[in-house]
C-alpha cells in the first residue's frame, strides 16, 4: 500500500499544483480524499482531453492523470451543514491541502487557526501564486496566477528561449508541478513533526518561491559574478559542449564537461586530434571556444542519425535523443520503469495510458493503483466513516449539500 499507508489527507486543492501534490502523496499509499463542489467539481474535469470512445465524459486525461488514487467527496462548503462535514473530516486526517487565493478559506470560515482546534495533529499545505501572510505577507499576496506568470517571475523564462527578444516558458507545467513537489516534501518533513511531538502545522509554498528555487543559477551568477542571466538558447553558460545537436532525423543532447568525456567524443566522432588540441584542453578553454566545439560536434552529429548518434556516444559521453511523446512511449527504459501505465477510464471501452510514478522504493512502493473518481463517487462511504447514517446521507443529499455522480450511473460503471 505504500509508505504512506494510513495517513489521510483532505484534498481541497483544484487544478495542477495541489492535485499534483497530493498525487504524489497518493501514489506513496495516503489516502487522498479530493473534496470538491457539487456543481462541475474541479476545473480541470472538463479541460480534457476526451478520448474518442468516452461516453460519458466524467473527466478527461489531464484530471485523470492528476487524481488517480484519490477517493471522491462533493461538497458545498458554503453550507453550514457542509462545513460540518468537513470539519468532521479534518478532526481524523492527518494532513490538509489546498490551492485558494489568500482568504479563501477565511471568509468560508475555516481557517487553519480553526480546523486547528478541532484537530492539533493537523498538517496543513496551501500553494498558492504568492504564499501566505503567516510565513511572509507579499505585496502580490492576493493577486491569481498561473504556470506562466510563475514562470515569468521567478526567472525560468527570462533564462529560457533564443535570446532575450523571445522568452520561452517550458512545457509540463512548471510553475504547478514544481511548486507541488516542493509541498509535498513539506507535508512530509511535518508530518515525520507531527508524529514526533504531537503538534501539526502550516506551511505553505508559493508558486513564484518555487519556480525561483530551481532556477537558483540566477541568484548565484548575480551576486557572485555580477552577471544578469539571459536566454542563451540551448547551451550552458559554464560547461562546453553541454546542449543539443542536430542529426538526420531530429537531435540528440551531448553534455561532454569533464575533459575526459571530451576526449570520449572526439575518440567516438574518430577526432582523436580533437582530444589532444590544447585549444580544446580545459573545459574553461572549450567554454571559451564554444562556437567552434558547437559546429565540430555538428558537423559529425549532423550525418548520423539519433540512435547512431546514441549508440556511438552514451556508453561513455551522457548522451540522450529528443523524444516525443510517440518514442517515449516505444522506449524500453519506460516499459522497465514502469513509468506509462495503464487505467481504465469510465465510459471508455479500453484502458488509457497515464505517467507512472517516478519514486521506486523496494519494500513498501508506490503505485498507480486506481483512476480518479467520478465526482463524489465515496461520497456515501466518506460520510458513513464520518458516522452519517443512511437518513442523514439522504437529507444531505435532498438538500444539495452532498452529491455522487455515481447516483443513478451503476450500469455505466
Amino acid at each position: 500500500m505504500g509508505p504512506l499507508a494510513g495517513v489521510r489527507v483532505v484534498d481541497l486543492s483544484t487544478g495542477m499544483a495541489g492535485p499534483y501534490c497530493t498525487m504524489l502523496l497518493a501514489d506513496l499509499g495516503a489516502e487522498v480524499i479530493k473534496v470538491e463542489p457539487p456543481s462541475g467539481g474541479d476545473i480541470t474535469r472538463q479541460a480534457g482531453p476526451f478520448a474518442p470512445d468516452d461516453q460519458l465524459r466524467a473527466f478527461g486525461g489531464y484530471f485523470q492523470s492528476v487524481n488517480r488514487n484519490k477517493k471522491g467527496l462533493a461538497l458545498d462548503l458554503k453550507r453550514e451543514e457542509g462545513k460540518e462535514v468537513l470539519l468532521r473530516l479534518v478532526a481524523i486526517s492527518d494532513v490538509l491541502v489546498e490551492n485558494f487565493r489568500a482568504g479563501v478559506m477565511e471568509r468560508l470560515g475555516l481557517a487553519y487557526e480553526r480546523l486547528r482546534e478541532v484537530n492539533p495533529r493537523l498538517v496543513y499545505a496551501a500553494i498558492r501564486g504568492f504564499g501566505d501572510p503567516r510565513t511572509g505577507e507579499s505585496p502580490y499576496v492576493h493577486r491569481p496566477a498561473f504556470d506562466v506568470v510563475a514562470q515569468a517571475m521567478g526567472g525560468l523564462m527570462g533564462t529560457t528561449g533564443p535570446g532575450p527578444e523571445m522568452p520561452l516558458k517550458a512545457s509540463g507545467g512548471i510553475g504547478d508541478t514544481v511548486p507541488g513537489m516542493m509541498a509535498a516534501v513539506g507535508v512530509l518533513a511535518a508530518l515525520h513533526h507531527a508524529r514526533e511531538t504531537g503538534q501539526g502545522q502550516f506551511l505553505d509554498v508559493a508558486m513564484y518561491d518555487g519556480v525561483l528555487s530551481i532556477c537558483e543559477r540566477v541568484v548565484y551568477m548575480y551576486s557572485y559574478a555580477g552577471v544578469v542571466s539571459r536566454p542563451q538558447g540551448n547551451r550552458h553558460n559554464i560547461f562546453c559542449p553541454f546542449e543539443v545537436f542536430p542529426t538526420s532525423d531530429g537531435w540528440v543532447a551531448i553534455c561532454a564537461p569533464a575533459d575526459h568525456q571530451w576526449r570520449d567524443l572526439c575518440l567516438a566522432m574518430g577526432r582523436p586530434e580533437l582530444a589532444e588540441d590544447p585549444r580544446f584542453a580545459t573545459n574553461a578553454d572549450r567554454v571559451q571556444r564554444c562556437e567552434e566545439v558547437r559546429r565540430l560536434v555538428s558537423e559529425w552529429t549532423s550525418a548520423r542519425t539519433k540512435a547512431e548518434v546514441v549508440a556511438a556516444v552514451a556508453d561513455k559521453v551522457p548522451c540522450g535523443p529528443v523524444q516525443d511523446a510517440e518514442e517515449i512511449m516505444r522506449d524500453p527504459h519506460v516499459r522497465a520503469r514502469q513509468m506509462v501505465v495503464e487505467m481504465e477510464h469510465p465510459g471508455c471501452r479500453e484502458p488509457k495510458a497515464i505517467a507512472g510514478t517516478p519514486i521506486k522504493l523496494t519494500v513498501t512502493p508506490a503505485a498507480v493503483r486506481t483512476r480518479a473518481p467520478l465526482l463524489g463517487e465515496h461520497t456515501e462511504e466518506v460520510l458513513s466513516l464520518l458516522g452519517y447514517s443512511q437518513g442523514d446521507i439522504a437529507a444531505l443529499r435532498e438538500a444539495g449539500v452532498v452529491y455522487s455522480q455515481k447516483w443513478g450511473l451503476e450500469e455505466v460503471l
